[in-house]
């Protein structure tokens, strides 16, 4: 049995039906009155600052030891962001207090849920034998054979952060071909080493045209060669690579875009690509880092049927624990055994790292992890259903336990799609959600994420509120 369908608009389009995809378009739509959207908006930051006081001294207190009084800057929004005291489960209660459903979920790395008590176990386990010891050890060499078999490759070295892992990838290609320049798709964000900054979300005034799109370099990085072409045009990826293959070591992407809401692949993109890379001798990597274990018991690349020669991971595999990894075939993972790509890193594999591993190795178990999507489901189903009764601009786009509402009337392929979504109604939806004890991510581009510890009555509290936020839109 299937989870999955598509909208008859959709299954209309290029691609076709295909049984790893979600995406519900409406069936006819309205437009949504500014003015409606400008008095909510106005009414909800009212809201926002009168019910988060504590929030807001908060970050008073903070900018004045850290840059825009946060950690990571994607954490910062304007007047303030809010400040979390603890989180358990499918909850986190901020400074105020306030008891909020997390469907953020640290962008995946929480798929086990707040304080899971597998996790937990393992990681007091951990903490009793030491915490450090830059030295092999038999819960390193064990997490590494999970992974391996988890996603399906020879072997894997680890990391602290998705952009170490992605990085380290590159370096890894580089090295094997003794090539220099990278493909990315435009839009697509792979962490912050400077190559990976190219085109991560452009100005379209400094883009280019949308067939073949310009690489705009960040300021302050030197990312040094770095070509960049739309996602889903195959046509753009091999003129490029017919061009510059002696030159072009590997091209970088996410199988499926979550760093734009969600945007899939045409059915037989990534095989495409998959063929083209092997026709001209570059090295294909999927970026994992979003996707891993929230595409599914064995990620995206398993699940979707296309096996790159590396992958790159982090987020879901530990737990909350700050760890990544990248891997892949052999001998590719040989640059790394002949030290033509050394590869360091002092808290590489630190204990409770690993231990995190395998605590979500234990409890991210097919069974649970298809339950998980079927929650995902039956919100996305849900929210389609009142999107086409109050004839919304927007549609549903889900993958694994992951998914959204992108307010626009058509499925989004590619970055210059995703420009043009209504990004007033995507704040204020976030907005009304957080003032309501529900929190999704700031970026407007983001997705849910239903984890393992979230239930049939947390996925009620999300639809009931898009409910709420249809009825005043169409007030």
């Amino acid at each position: 049995m299937t989870l999955f369908c598509l909208s008859d608009t959709f299954a209309q389009m290029k691609n076709s039906l295909n049984p790893n995809k979600y995406v519900r378009t409406a069936t006819s739509t309205r437009p949504v009155d500014k003015s409606v959207v400008a008095k909510l908006m106005a009414a909800e930051w009212d809201r926002f600052t009168h019910d988060t006081g504590a929030s807001r001294v908060e970050f008073e207190v903070a900018k004045k030891s850290m840059p825009l009084g946060v950690v990571s800057s994607f954490q910062h929004w304007d007047p303030y962001p809010i400040a979390i005291a603890s989180a358990q489960g499918a909850y986190m209660k901020d400074v105020d207090g306030r008891n909020l459903l997390d469907l953020s979920m640290g962008f995946g790395a929480m798929l086990a849920g707040h304080l899971n008590p597998t996790v937990v176990e393992e990681a007091k386990k951990a903490l009793e034998s030491g915490m450090l010891f830059v030295t092999p050890s038999p819960i390193s060499r064990d997490a590494g054979e999970r992974l391996c078999k988890r996603f399906n490759i020879d072997q894997v070295r680890f990391a602290n952060s998705g952009t170490e892992a992605t990085m380290y990838a590159v370096r890894t290609a580089k090295a094997y071909t003794g090539k220099n320049a990278m493909v990315k798709v435009e839009g697509g964000y792979h962490g912050s080493s400077d190559p990976m900054t190219v085109s991560a979300k452009p100005s379209l005034s400094e883009a280019g045209p949308a067939h073949e799109p310009h690489a705009v370099i960040q300021d302050g990085t030197t990312p040094g060669v770095v070509f960049v072409v739309p996602f889903n045009n195959l046509e753009a990826l091999e003129k490029v690579f017919e061009r510059d293959h002696d030159s072009i070591a590997c091209f970088i992407v996410e199988p499926v875009l979550e760093n734009l809401a969600i945007v899939l692949p045409d059915d037989g993109y990534l095989e495409a690509v998959r063929a083209l890379c092997d026709k001209y001798g570059i090295i294909l990597i999927f970026d994992e880092v979003k996707t891993g274990l929230t595409a599914g018991p064995h990620g995206a690349a398993v699940r979707l049927g296309v096996q790159p020669d590396l992958i790159t991971l982090a987020k879901s595999i530990g737990g909350g624990m700050p760890v990544a990894a990248f891997g892949g075939k052999k001998e590719l993972m040989e640059a790394i055994t002949d030290n033509r790509m050394p590869h360091f890193g002092t808290f590489n594999g630190n204990p409770l790292a690993m231990a995190g591993i395998r605590g979500v190795d234990m409890v991210a178990t097919p069974e649970a992890l298809a339950e998980a999507e079927r929650l995902n489901h039956n919100a996305l189903d849900r929210i389609t259903e009142i999107i086409n009764e109050y004839e919304l601009p927007a549609h549903t786009v889900g993958f694994g336990v992951k998914g959204c509402i992108t307010w626009s009337i058509d499925p989004v392929r590619n970055y210059r799609d995703y420009k043009a979504t209504d990004f007033e109604i995507a704040e204020l939806s976030w907005l009304w959600s957080l003032n309501r004890g529900i929190i999704t991510p700031p970026g407007l581009d983001e997705q849910w994420l239903i984890s393992l510890a979230h239930t049939q009555t947390e996925i009620d509290i999300l639809v009931d509120d898009f409910r709420e936020i249809a009825v005043a839109l169409r007030a």
